[in-house]
């Protein structure tokens, strides 16, 4: 299991947040279909092996449904269902079905903050410390071999950059593996009730390490939401409501689930270690499971939203677009450019990158808020020169490819792992093997 499938099978904050529901009707704005698998360059029976895999994934219980998404040129080449939203119903799984995105949300703050970014609000080499005072005396933690633990002052404040790529040195708690996230489970840094309330209990906490230094998975998103909150003057799920769903027409994203809409809401599963089936999970990263059809506690820009399949692929789109869809503009191509491309300094390229014994190096790196690809086949990998990429702690995967130009979503409901090889990994493979005529 790879970087992007390890890291998000432990994704995101299982807290949610305080959201006003969207005024504008819910109803899916599609992109339009194309002509043909192969007027786009797909074989249609190569791409049938990815219908075929997906469709055995559903059968053999691994997990209760699904939904994908290819679309390539701005045409939808597929766009499947499989198996049912809810095993306890036997509700068949739709297209417009609502999932959890968990860590899916990361991608869709950080925009947010490049909207920021354009009207000269801050900068990247800014340190936090300019909106987020109380983290002037953040301190580092280093854990020696006999187990001895020492504090130092951090060498200077992190900087946004940094937020944006996981390496100011702030920890998550989603397990217990370090010093550091242990004590973010026990200042339950994610059963906040608040973003000021998550700030004050990061500021308690240590750094993992110096900032700049290494790569750590972390609350670093939910950091950047507040920090938007408190640069824009709005809150948090207001200024996403106001400058990108409602201008991307993504109406059914949101932090809760409207009332009208809590019947296509997907349920959500784990396996079952005694029967290796997949039951309904009552805890996330040791909290209650979040119930997103009541008002939540926190705005998390780290794991917060909902959303379903064609508002996700329409987020995809337009940053494929480079920041544009259907004639609105959510960004410059600059900044999209900008977020699609690495900034971990070459010495933290070759270092553990924090959730899993697996390496960044110098074909993966990590952007602004999206995995990047830099040299796919080096990284044995078919798909296009800097792809995007991230995914959510049910599941769920999307990557942005602005080389072939290609999306895709795919949408599932389990947490943890899914009881076999990576579904985003299969997913990436089966869709480039069936590009045989890129050039179209």
């Amino acid at each position: 299991m790879n970087l992007r499938s390890r890291a998000l099978a432990a994704a995101a904050s299982a807290l949610s947040l305080t959201f006003a529901l969207p005024a504008f009707a819910a109803s899916q704005v599609e992109l339009a279909p194309a002509a043909s698998p192969e007027a786009v360059g797909f074989d249609s029976a190569r791409l049938k092996r990815l219908d075929d895999y997906m469709a055995k994934v559903v059968s053999d219980g691994r997990v209760a449904g699904m939904t994908t998404f290819l679309a390539r040129h701005d045409k939808v080449v597929e766009f499947k269902t499989y198996g049912e939203a809810s095993l306890a119903k036997g509700t068949p799984m739709a297209k417009d079905e609502i999932f959890r995105l968990y860590s899916m949300t990361k991608p869709i703050t950080g925009v947010a903050m490049m909207i920021l970014f354009e009207e000269g609000k801050w900068s990247l080499d800014d340190p936090i410390t300019k909106y987020i005072p109380e983290f002037k005396n953040l301190q580092v933690m280093t854990v020696d071999e006999s187990g001895d633990v020492s504090l130092d002052p951090a060498n200077r404040p992190p900087t946004m950059r940094e937020l944006m790529s996981h390496t100011a040195g702030f920890g998550y708690g989603l397990g217990e593996a370090s010093v550091v996230d242990r004590l973010y489970r026990k200042e339950q840094v994610l059963g906040s009730t608040g973003l000021k309330q998550m700030i004050d209990r990061t500021a308690k906490i240590p750094l993992k390490f110096q900032p700049g230094t290494d790569w750590a998975y972390s609350n670093a998103v939910d950091i950047q939401g507040y920090i938007v909150e408190k640069i824009s003057g709005e809150p948090f799920g207001q200024f996403l409501e106001e400058h990108i769903f409602k201008p991307l027409k993504m109406p059914d994203t949101a932090f809760q689930v409207a009332p009208a809409n809590v019947g296509r809401f997907a349920a959500v599963y784990v396996g079952d270690p005694a029967t290796g089936k997949i039951i309904e999970p009552k805890t996330l990263f040791g909290f209650p499971i979040q119930d997103y059809t009541q008002p939540a506690l926190m705005e998390s820009g780290g794991g917060g939203l909902t959303s379903t399949t064609m508002d996700y692929a329409r987020f995809c789109q337009m940053i494929l677009n480079k920041g544009e869809l259907d004639g609105v503009r959510i960004l410059s191509p600059a900044s999209v450019e900008l977020m699609d491309t690495n900034v971990i300094p070459d010495n933290v390229l070759v270092k553990s990158n924090g959730t899993s014994g697996e390496r960044f190096n110098n074909a993966v790196g990590f952007g602004l808020d999206f995995e990047v690809v830099k040299d796919p086949r080096r990284a044995g990998l078919l798909e296009g020169k800097n792809t995007m990429s991230w995914g959510g702690a049910a599941g769920t995967w999307f990557w942005i490819d602005p080389t072939d130009d290609v999306i895709f979503v795919g949408m599932i409901q389990r947490l943890g792992d899914t009881g076999g090889d990576s579904l985003g990994d299969a997913a990436r493979t089966l869709t480039y093997q069936a590009l045989t005529h890129p050039e179209k």
